[in-house]
């Protein structure tokens, strides 16, 4: 396929030379998508809609679906499924729907709409995806996720979703990083809250309608596989203990991502990886779990007191600029009191194109860099680096609205951005209309996840993946105002729309709780519990979780190195042995235990820990939120290598003792070229 420039690509499978991680996994057959649609990109989608199977009305209400997760994806797939007719059974551990992670999105979600023509279209959108994801997405699935955009913004209109409007009464945009074009639109800073509303309304209507049936402070503890088959779940009850099964046709796990793995993040505290890493283990593959994102604007740390992090909107870099003192002796300076000619604005004298809307990955490893020059303001802390050196740095950079309020007055910025100001000022106990934030990168989103085909199916028959708990539209790095619109494209328009070619095979047989695969599911459940509770060790599930987290910022962060990375493996791994020697859980099984569910939680959270580890050793390369030290240009920026590592690493299960088997499905591009990014 010709290009914009008129070339074309030819596509090579990678060929690895390197191979930092030999000894950590063995190499499997290579993956291929199988139901991955060609031909023309633009209508591959409409094309793929129109092929798939349809299932009869009648059909639908014998047919019984799980889904595991009720926020923006599993919402949306819940109310759309149950709208469609078929029996759906949904599952959270929080005490409502609407207190689902989604919720604390903050800027905004894109859309392909072009109401500010200023050059935008699907195929722009489509473009700044794969590019700001560093070229490691499919476009398969990126192309659908640009053309499903437009129509999510008409659906959660229809909602009564409250979008920004302009005077006229024109529903506004803004810009967020990685892009040139203003394609986000918002709800002031509650734009996840309110779109989680939108499809908990949505859901609650199914509710009532009969079709859905909630199942609130459950916590999916087993997939349960007949012959195979993804055919149900083994949950905990929360408040009562009680272990239970649950039985269904197809499960879709919407369980959103994994950050807390790193102990600090911007995820609520409750976020875990335990019903993905549980399938992972069961057979499905864990894809591309290395890639982490960095959001650039985030409160600093303030000390070990702390259990997560304050995400600022990203929206804020619209109108904020990012600065540090040139000179390192102003740092305790009242940042009022360093006139303009002795600050570094340097977004915008590195990125002159894009200045302070650079992507995540990009502002977050600038800011790290200023800070590591000595130029970072704030408190002093003590860091520690892979060789085992003390050293005192600051760790924060200000985020300036002084000359956005000379421009827009005080009134404009605060009606753009009032309750993050609040929330700010709040935290902090600065007013930052008149003192500059203080921020700095903390982890947020994971791009990595449970591994899909273009069907949203997993390696496991039968269960499918949704929203930021599978791997497939983000690559490397996720552009802002993205997660929203994935969320919920793949729980309104894709998976009702492909679950359906599946499920044109039933009515299934029906199986109970007497099946030997249940039985077996159910049983390894209640021993894995009694494990947890008869350790009988020193120390709580938090404080191994703490310590993995310090293991994983410092050697699996924002910059990793294949000393730092093998050194992490082996105390991840001395770290799991002193966890199941020395684990005490409080309290018993069978009530309220929160001790009990954070050390199922917490050792999930170390398994996964190693194999990102390991998959961040396997590449020796930079791309997105991965930064290999080893990997990178003169001046410092990502340096990929397409020849080795353009595919996705798809990790399966090696068993207890085994090493993690490594399956590489090829990225092959005929609609978009792959070269080096540039936003400068």
């Amino acid at each position: 396929m010709a290009f914009l420039d008129g070339t074309t690509q030819t596509n090579q499978p990678p060929v690895q030379k390197s191979d930092d991680a030999a000894g950590y996994y063995t190499l499997g057959a290579p993956l291929v998508d199988p139901v991955a649609p060609t031909g023309p990109i633009a209508d591959r989608w409409k094309n793929r809609k129109f092929e798939n199977r349809l299932v009869n009305p009648a059909n639908r209400r014998k047919l019984d679906i799980i889904i595991v997760g009720t926020g923006l994806a599993g919402g949306a797939a819940a109310a759309t499924l149950g709208e469609a007719g078929y029996n759906v059974s949904t599952f959270c551990y929080q005490d409502s729907p609407r207190r689902a992670h989604s919720i604390a999105a903050q800027g905004g979600i894109n859309a392909a709409k072009n109401y500010k023509e200023d050059g935008d279209s699907t195929h722009r959108l489509f473009y700044d995806t794969v590019k700001g994801g560093d070229y490691r997405a499919r476009e398969n699935n990126v192309y659908r996720l640009a053309e499903e955009s437009a129509n999510i913004i008409d659906q959660c209109v229809a909602q009564g979703v409250p979008f920004a409007r302009e005077y006229g009464g024109l529903l506004d945009n803004r810009s967020f990083g990685g892009v040139q074009v203003s394609r986000t639109f918002y709800a002031r800073g509650q734009t996840g809250q309110q779109l989680l509303i939108g499809a908990y309304q949505a859901m609650e209507r199914q509710v009532a309608a009969g079709t859905v049936k909630q199942y609130t402070r459950h916590e999916m503890l087993e997939v349960i596989l007949v012959d195979g088959k993804a055919r149900g779940i083994v949950t905990r009850d929360m408040v009562t203990g009680a272990i239970d099964t649950h039985l269904a046709d197809v499960v879709v796990l919407a369980t959103g991502g994994y950050g807390n793995v790193f102990y600090l993040s911007t995820n609520a505290m409750g976020s875990n990886v335990t019903a993905a890493w549980r399938a992972h283990r069961k057979g499905a593959y864990m894809a591309n779990p290395c890639y982490t994102q960095i959001h650039p604007t985030c409160i600093p740390v303030t000390g070990d007191h702390q259990s997560k992090l304050t995400l600022m909107s990203e929206s804020l870099r619209n109108d904020g600029r990012i600065w540090v003192p040139k000179d390192p002796k102003d740092a305790d300076k009242d940042p009022r009191d360093i006139p303009e000619e002795a600050r570094d604005y340097f977004l915008e004298r590195i990125y002159p194109a894009f200045g302070n809307l650079v992507p995540r990955d990009i502002a977050s490893r600038a800011a790290k860099y200023q800070c590591d020059d000595g130029k970072g303001v704030g408190p002093l802390v003590k860091e520690v680096d892979e060789h085992g050196v003390e050293r005192m740095v600051r760790r924060g950079v200000y985020l300036d609205f002084t000359e956005a309020i000379s421009r827009l007055g005080e009134d404009g910025v605060r009606e753009k951005y009032d309750n993050l100001f609040d929330m700010y000022a709040r935290i902090t106990g600065e007013n930052p209309y008149e003192t500059p934030m203080r921020i700095y990168p903390a982890v947020h989103y994971v791009m990595g996840g449970l591994w899909v085909d273009y069907h949203l199916q997993s390696s496991i028959e039968g269960l499918f993946v949704a929203g930021e708990a599978n791997f497939s539209d983000h690559g490397a790095n996720r552009l802002g105002a993205s997660a929203l619109m994935q969320g919920l494209a793949d729980g309104y328009f894709v998976l009702p729309n492909t679950i359906r070619e599946y499920l044109a095979d039933g009515p299934f047989d029906k199986i109970d709780e007497s099946h030997p695969s249940v039985v077996a599911a159910r049983t390894e459940v209640e021993e894995r519990i009694n494990r947890f509770m008869t350790i009988g060790g020193t120390r709580s599930a938090d404080s191994f979780h703490k310590e993995l987290g310090r293991i994983m910022w410092e050697y699996c962060g924002m910059e990793r190195t294949e000393t730092g990375l093998k050194k992490a493996i082996g105390l991840i791994r001395d770290l799991k042995k002193a966890f199941w020697s020395d684990l005490k859980v409080l309290g018993t099984a069978d009530t309220l235990n929160q001790s009990l569910e954070k050390a199922g939680r917490v050792i999930d959270f170390i398994e996964l820990g190693e194999l990102m580890c390991i998959d961040a050793l396997n590449r020796r390369e930079s791309c997105g939120g991965h930064f290999r030290a080893e990997s990178q240009t003169e001046d410092g920026e990502a340096m990929r290598h397409d020849d080795e590592f353009a595919y996705v690493a798809a990790w399966e299960f090696g068993g207890e003792d085994g090493l993690p088997v490594l399956h590489k499905e090829d990225l092959i591009y005929t609609a978009i070229e792959m070269k080096q990014r540039s936003y400068k």
